[in-house]
Formats: C-alpha cells, structure tokens, sequence
C-alpha cells in the first residue's frame, strides 16, 4: 500500500496503527535508470516491440542467454547501502603510518577536494579527444606537467600514467626501444629502489625478454638501461653523479625514480644527468587511498617526445589563431600502433593529477619549500632524538625516511611496540625498521616516536633540548627555481583558487551538462551515494601496506565485490588489483602465459585478434610476449568463421589466445560466440574477452558461460566509476577455475595462489579507494536492478539507431534488425562534409561527440546509455537530424562548401558576438540551432583546434595559460 494510502491529511489525520509502515519508495534503480515505465512503452513502440521482454528475445541469442539470475543480496536503498558501508569502513583502524615506500599521508586542501574532487563538473568529463570542449581539464593537466618538469628539471613530461611501479616499467620499455638489441638485452636495478617497484618491473620484463638484474651496478655493452631510487627505499640520499657518468660511458640509460617533494630541497634529477625521471604524485594533495588512484608522472628530454608513453598535453591554436590546448602528437595513446606498440597505455589518472597541480597552485614554490623545510626538520628532529637514547640512524643523509637500528630491540618487537601507540613501522632487517614522515606529521608524533624507541618509556629529554643537525649535502642542495610561471603564482588564497577552479570548470562538457554517447565507452550515471564514499578517512587514510588485521573494512569490501562481480560474470576467481582496462588485459594475458608455462606448453605464443579489435587489444599481446595474428571480420562486422578455423588450424601447436571482445566492437551480439570459444580450445588455446562491453551483458548474459576463460571487468565503465576526465579507472580480472592460482601477488603484501604472474601495479588492490563507487551501485541496484539496467542500455540504443536510421544509416546489425547497446552510425556517403565535421558541430548543440571513425573511418559510434532519459535521447537525435539537413545544404551546394555551420563549427561567443560577422548564415543559426539552447547553452571555450600545426610546433610545458591573455597575438602564443 502506498504512503497517500496510509494518510489522508485532507480529511481524518488518522493513521490505521494495525498496518505495517511500508518501505521508503525512493528506489535507487529508478535514480540510475532514465527512462520510466511511460518513456520505455514509447521507445518500444518506436522500434516496433510490445514489450520489453519480447524486444529483448529479439536482440539477445537464446543460446548466450544466463541459465539462472543472478545470486546478489537484495537491493538497499541509497540510506541503507550507506550506512551498511559505513559499518564495513569503520572496521578499518585509522593507524599512523610511517611507512612511506612511496606512499605518504598529506593534507588534501578543502577547496580542492570540495571544488575537484567531489564535483561532477571534474569526476564526470570523458578523455579530452574532443579538445574544444575540454579546455578547463587539459590547462589542468598542463599545469601538471609543468609542475613536473620544474621540479624534475627535464624538458618535457607527458600528463600521468597509472602509478610509480607501472611508470618504472614503462621506463624501462622506452629504453629498451632506444637502446636495447640482440647485446643490450640487461636492464640495472638498484637494491634499494621500492620493493614493489622492482618486482613490476620483473613481472613487465619476463615476457619482452628482458633481464633485469638487481645489486650491483656494473655497466658494460649488454646493459641498456639502469633505475636509481632518489632518495633510496629506506631514505638514503647519495650523489647519483658517479653512476649516471658510468652508465652514459656505457651507452646506458639512467632512470631515477623520484619525489616531488623532496625534489623542493634536492638538485633535481635534470641536474643530475638523468635521462628519465618516475614518480608518484600522490603526496601532493591526494589521499593514500590504501594504494590509489594516484597520479604517477614520467618526464625525459625533448629528443625522445615521440617514445614517451601515455598522453601529452600541447598548445596549438584554433581556427581564429587564437592559442588551444589539445592532445599533442600520437604518444597520446600509443596503443594505436597496435602490434608494433612499446605501451598499452590508455588510462591515465586524469583527475588525480589535476588534484596535484592544484596543489602546486594552492601552494606555489615557497608554499611547496615550506612544507618540505618542515617535514625535514622534523626529520632532523626525530634523528637527534633517536641518538640521544643511544640508537643507530644508519644514513647522514636523508629527507623524509630513516633507516633505524635500536640499540638492542630486534626489527619484530619494535614494530610491536609502535604499534601498541597505533603506529607503523617498516621492518627494514632483523634489527632495522623503517620511519618515514609527511606533512601530517606534528611534533606531538616526534615525541611518541621517540618513546616507542624508548620502549614506552618517558624520554630523558626535551624536544626543545636537541641539537638538530644538517642532513643534505651541500652539492646536492636545490639552487635552481622553479614553478615560477604566473599560474603558481596567483592562486593562493581559497578564493582566487576556488575561481580558477570553476573557470575550468565551466570551460569543458561533462555528464552534468548533457548526455556523453561514447561508442564503447559508457558514459552513465555516477551517482552522488556511490561517490560519498571516496571522501571517508576510513577509506582515504589506509597506507596500502598496512597490516591486514587493521584493514578488515577494506577487506570485507573486496570479499564482497570479488563474490558479486563473480556471480555477475560467471567466473571462479576475481582480480581487483589491475587499475585500468590496459592493466587488466595485460593481467589477463599473462595468466593466460602462465598457464600454458606451467603446463609446459612454452611454444605457445600466438594470439589471434580481430581486425574490428580496440587497438589495446593487439598492443597488450605484444607486451606480453605474443605474436599477434588478424581474424577478418565479414561484412556484417562479425568474425569471419573460415578465417577463424584456418588460423586456429595452420596455429594450432602455438595458440596461446584469442582475444574477443562480446557484444562485438561493431555494437552486436555474435550468435557464433559459443563455436568461436570451442574452436580455439580445440586448438589448445584459451579465450580472452574483453569486457569494454559488459554493460550490454550484465543479468542478461555471463562470459564465463559463453566459454570465455578470462575477462577484463571496466569497473570505470560498467560499474560507475566515473572517468574523471581520463582517468581514473579499474580493470579487474575474472578467471575460470583451472586460472585461478595464476592471479596477480604482490611482493609486500601476500595475495595467495599457487604459481602467481607476479605484481601488475605498485597496489596489492590496485584503486582501492574507488572499489566503494562500485560496492555502492550493485548493493543499491540488485540483481534485478542491475539486469533492468542493461535492458534499458540495450533499449535506448536501439531507439536512437530507429530514429536516425533514415538519416544516417546504421552500418550494423544483429538478429532481427536490432543493434545491441551501441550503433555505428555511416556518414561515409558526404562528400563534402566529413564526421569530424559533424562532431564539431555537435558542440553547438550542447553534446560530445560520439566515438569518432572507430573501429570504421567516416562514421560514429553512439552508446546512449540507461541513465539517459528519452527526453534527452530525443534532444540529441533532434540535434543529429537539424545537422543533417544542414549537411544536405552543404552537398547540394545551397550552403557554401567552406562557409558554412559545419565547417566553422564549433562557434564561440566572441566569434558570435564580434562586431564583424563575415559568414553567409546567421549568428543565430550559427549558436542556437535548436531552441532548447535559448533555455541553456554550453559556449566551447575556442575554436576548431590547428591539430598539424601543434604538432609541429610542440610546446608541453606553460606559463598558466597566460597566452589567454586579451593582448595575445593571435597566432603567436607566448609560451615557453
């Protein structure tokens, strides 16, 4: 019975007391889903089904179809789920952690975290490929990499990779493609780099071929490239100089493995004679997360710009000349080199390094100088108190971390005792320990660690008392400047932050403006509950190596998602350590490796990819030691079968692989998915499915009952961890049975499984601190909410397919004339209109683009997703439909062939605004196309971006954008 059942405040005001109250109506899967029973009947009727059921029957091969529902708890409401995840948080012990290995607790600044972290305008935006309405995020990012090549002193770093292992790895590759050979096949390590550094770099090794040799640093013609930690693991601080001239004499490459905050105080590793620097970011203003996300950076010489992996933030121009940032060169991605790719990279940390360069902002220099002073001193502090009573500080030389031998305690009992005071320690050896301090460091810690050294007893002393001694040599002592552009300069005060903050801000397009119908991307809801959650210390304030009995919460989280997402997916085992899609094919591959090693299968190395296959696809085989071969596809966008079984046959003593995407790249259910599995195990290989489309697939289907052996799971896709503007994101792994003991371990903390592919990420749970966003949405949405979801997917993307099908046709099609939860629009007959053409001119009707000639040149891909509602489908078909006609102007020459809406789009306000309009259509036409604008309109901050001319004019580093300036010539940004 419904509440206005129950009362009737008109007439009695009396409540029947015998009646049990009912549930609170408000149902989260209502919230998440757009469309409402009312909306869902006219969109059926649109593609000519009487119900949802039998319209699914329709687009859904019976034979992939689910053989039971999904086992999941029932559904909360937003309330409910909050406060059951707020009891799991609060079994995790709020612990100081002195254990740094590249992890330090920081004060993230409000105004950051209110006015970034925890706003949709930054954590919804897509990838800034679209770069005319991505200009707030992309000066983010180049201030990002400004601040990193300051304080690195190189001349050129790209704009984050996913964290400092995975970005010592990503070194030692871009080495390796520089300098390695057939003779230089060794790559140097020293011993006291971070422990989970080295043992990524093992694990990214092994299938390239590549050595890796940790100890002593002997150069001689086999060795390509070497990493140095700067300051060591344990706090140490040497002068690298004698070892970086040996190596180069060598021929070798020297990588220096860093932090941005000691380097305030240390001579930079530009001055040092490095030839890459690799760091975490983190310590600037970003939680510890219990491991992530966190901003890595990789910074080198301007020589070696088109190696460097990940994407790199440049200026250009736009089509008035007027200065524009876009993605620069075609390191943005370097997985479109598909099988000849050094990288997979194709997940940054986007909004984490837009956090850290705020920081810097928040700060500037001196700020910056402060605060490492600080923590210094402290340091310098606890060192005098610590030979006072008598201890051992093992190095002279140090910044934040000390490397400490009590007097007669061995490394166990004092690890004991800190933390009886809630402390951690590392152990170092038997007799040594590790303390590492950070900017929540205060005195007050000083004086309790000294008493933990002092075995609980008071300290003889006062803090007060202690002669305090340097500690950094003098000829390793910062003198150059840096971080002196205006943009570090000026924000200092919340106020001005705040503003510069929403001027971004209002400068790019994200789900809080308007749909985003990415093909292959998901772009759905990212609901306010399942964010809260981020922002809990309980969750923020774990160090990722502390002891797993003061981390149940965390650990009761990750029993809980790996359970679901198994249910969910079919399979045996879970892996939530990969911290992207990239990360998890790679992670999926080498399992797949190690099987076939174990089972002394080493010949078996050959991959078979689809032509049609998302270039990470053919980019992760190589990385991890397979030899790509092509499947074709038919005309009908599937598997090409005869191909398939000729090159599982002529291949079948190799078959290590096949890598599948389902429902296909070409936005379709296969039905020949089950024959497809069964011949490559025939063979003697396994399957890979990528799960970039498991949004189609959820409730409805399971890839582990399709014959599937792994599948990636893209938790920032399928489960609403939001983008973030590129990044952050997770790619779990699920595996079948006979897979499960080769799941990724980490060298710190111990993950189990009988013969492990070793670690993958620097973090024993990759993101950890974003898996809540996704506990949050199936706890909220059920079994039966989660499959609602992925009918209303499936449903809204064959309504728009309908209603532009006579306009645009849909280039594919499954059983019965339906598409799955995406459609490939063709646009390929214009001849004089192109589909970037169109895509411009989408912006001024207020949307992002589709995916844009993928996986076929001149056409687009459209994934509407079930958040949006079929009002705004229709909003977006509308806008596609008026382009259409305008396109028809264009190609029956009524409209100008180079003056036209299209060609000049996207148009600013200036450009409408100016006092000399030179176009032969209107102002109007040209900035309100379709009368909702007049209600609201999104103004794209520039023009059409020049993307040859900054390539050829590259420019990654920046004055703040001081080139926006009024006074700027166009076409001559004054940058650095």
């Amino acid at each position: 019975m419904l509440v206005r059942d129950i009362v009737d405040a008109e007439t009695t005001h009396i409540v029947d007391q015998t009646m049990t109250p009912p549930d609170h109506p408000d149902i989260f899967a209502h919230r998440h889903i757009g469309p409402d029973a009312a909306e869902a009947r006219a969109m059926l009727e649109v593609i000519g089904h009487e119900s949802v059921e039998n319209f699914i029957d329709a687009v859904v091969p019976a034979g992939i179809r689910q053989g039971s529902p999904s086992n999941l708890p029932q559904a909360l409401s937003e309330v409910k789920a909050l406060a059951r995840l707020r009891k799991i948080a609060e079994q995790n012990q709020q612990t100081r952690s002195f254990l740094g290995m590249g992890y330090h607790d920081c004060i993230v600044p409000a105004v950051i975290q209110r006015n970034l972290l925890e706003n949709p305008g930054w954590y919804t935006q897509y990838t800034p490929y679209q770069s005319e309405i991505s200009q707030g995020r992309l000066e983010a990012l180049l201030n990002f990499q400004t601040m990193v090549c300051d304080l690195t002193g190189l001349e050129i770093a790209n704009a984050s990779l996913l964290d400092e292992a995975t970005a010592c790895a990503e070194a030692m590759t871009m080495c390796h493609a520089l300098k390695g050979n057939s003779r230089r096949n060794v790559f140097l390590a020293a011993p006291d780099c971070h422990p989970q550094n080295l043992e990524v770099l093992r694990t990214r090794a092994k299938p390239l071929g590549i050595e890796v040799r940790v100890g002593d640093l002997a150069f001689d013609e086999t060795v390509f490239g070497v990493l140095l930690q700067y300051p060591a693991t344990d706090g140490a601080v040497t002068d690298p100089s004698t070892v970086i001239t040996s190596a180069h004499e060598a021929g070798t490459m020297v990588v220096m493995a860093t932090d941005l905050l000691a380097l305030t105080l240390l001579k930079p590793p530009g001055e040092l004679g490095a030839d890459v620097a690799v760091g975490s970011a983190q310590r600037f203003g970003v939680p510890l997360g219990y491991g992530g996300p966190h901003a890595a950076f990789f910074a080198t010489h301007n020589e070696f710009k088109r190696k460097i992996p990940g994407r790199i933030v440049g200026m250009s121009k736009d089509s008035r000349g007027k200065p524009a940032l876009r993605l620069s060169i075609q390191t943005r991605e370097q997985h479109i080199r598909r099988d000849k790719a050094t990288s997979n990279i194709c997940t940054a940390q986007a909004l984490l390094a837009s956090m850290s360069g705020m920081y810097a902002c928040y700060h500037g220099p001196e700020g910056l100088r402060q605060i490492a002073a600080r923590v210094h001193g402290l340091t310098r502090l606890l060192v005098a108190g610590l030979e006072r009573l008598g201890h051992k500080v093992h190095h002279g030389s140090f910044f934040d971390t000390l490397h400490v031998q009590h007097s007669f305690q061995s490394a166990v009992d004092m690890v004991k005792i800190a933390e009886a005071y809630r402390m951690n320690l590392r152990i170092l050896d038997n007799h040594g320990v590790g303390v590492a301090l950070d900017e929540k460091t205060t005195e007050t810690d000083i004086a309790e660690l000294l008493q933990v050294f002092n075995e609980g007893r008071d300290v003889p002393f006062k803090l007060d008392d202690l002669a305090i001694s340097e500690a950094l040599p003098t000829h390793l002592r910062r003198e150059s400047e840096f971080l002196n552009h205006e943009v570090f300069l000026k924000h200092h005060s919340e106020t001005e932050l705040m503003r510069y903050l929403k001027r971004l801000e209002s400068r790019d397009l994200s789900l809080a403006h308007s749909m985003i119908p990415l093909g292959s991307c998901t772009m759905k809801l990212n609901s306010a509950a399942e964010m809260i959650p981020v922002s809990w210390t309980q969750f923020t304030g774990l160090h990722p190596f502390a002891p797993l009995k003061q981390t149940r919460g965390y650990q009761q989280l990750f029993t809980d998602l790996e359970k679901w997402l198994g249910e969910i997916t079919g399979f045996a085992g879970i892996s939530l350590q990969p911290n992207a899609g990239s990360q998890g094919e790679y992670a999926g591959l080498l399992v797949i490796r190690a099987y076939h090693e174990n089972r002394g299968e080493t010949e078996r190395n050959v991959c078979l990819i689809p032509t049609s296959a998302h270039g990470t696809n053919p980019a992760s085989a190589v990385m991890s030691g397979l030899r790509v071969v092509p499947v074709k596809c038919n005309g009908g966008g599937d598997i090409d079968l005869a191909d398939l079984r000729a090159k599982a046959t002529e291949y079948a003593d190799a078959l290590a692989a096949m890598m599948i995407t389902y429902p296909s790249t070409h936005g379709v259910f296969e039905e020949s998915i089950g024959e497809i599995c069964e011949t490559v195990h025939a063979a003697g290989g396994q399957v890979y499915l990528d799960g970039a489309n498991l949004n189609a697939m959820v409730g409805l289907a399971r890839p582990g009952e399709l014959g599937a052996d792994v599948c990636h799971i893209n938790l920032h896709k399928t489960f609403c961890i939001p983008h973030g503007g590129g990044g952050p994101g997770m790619g779990p792994i699920g595996v079948a049975e006979h897979l499960v003991d080769y799941l990724p371990d980490h060298p710190v903390v111990n993950l189990g499984g009988e013969n492990p592919i070793g670690p993958i990420s620097a973090a024993p749970w990759g993101s950890a601190s974003i898996l809540p966003i996704s506990w949050m949405y199936i706890a909220m949405m059920g079994a039966e909410g989660l499959r609602t979801a992925t009918v209303h997917a499936i449903l809204n993307a064959n309504y728009v397919a309908q209603r532009l099908e006579s306009y645009y046709p849909v280039l594919y099609k499954g059983a019965n004339d339906l598409v799955a939860h995406e459609c490939i629009l063709d646009l390929r007959q214009f001849k004089k209109v192109t589909v970037e053409d169109v895509a411009k001119r989408l912006m001024d009707f207020g949307f992002h683009a589709p995916t844009i000639s993928w996986p076929v040149t001149g056409t687009m891909m459209v994934e509407p997703t079930e958040s949006e509602s079929k009002e705004e489908l229709d909003r977006f078909c509308e806008a596609m439909i008026a382009i259409r006609t305008e396109i028809e102007a264009v190609e029956s020459s009524t409209a100008d062939a180079a003056d036209n809406t299209l060609k000049n789009a996207p148009h600013t306000t200036d450009m409408v605004a100016s006092n000399k309009w030179i176009h032969g259509y209107s102002r109007e036409q040209a900035a309100f196309p379709a009368a909702w604008l007049r209600e609201f309109k999104f103004w794209p901050a520039v023009g059409r971006i020049d993307n040859a001319w900054g390539d050829r004019n590259l420019v990654c580093s920046c004055t703040g954008m001081g080139a926006f300036r009024d006074d700027q010539q166009p076409g001559k940004p004054q940058l650095n």
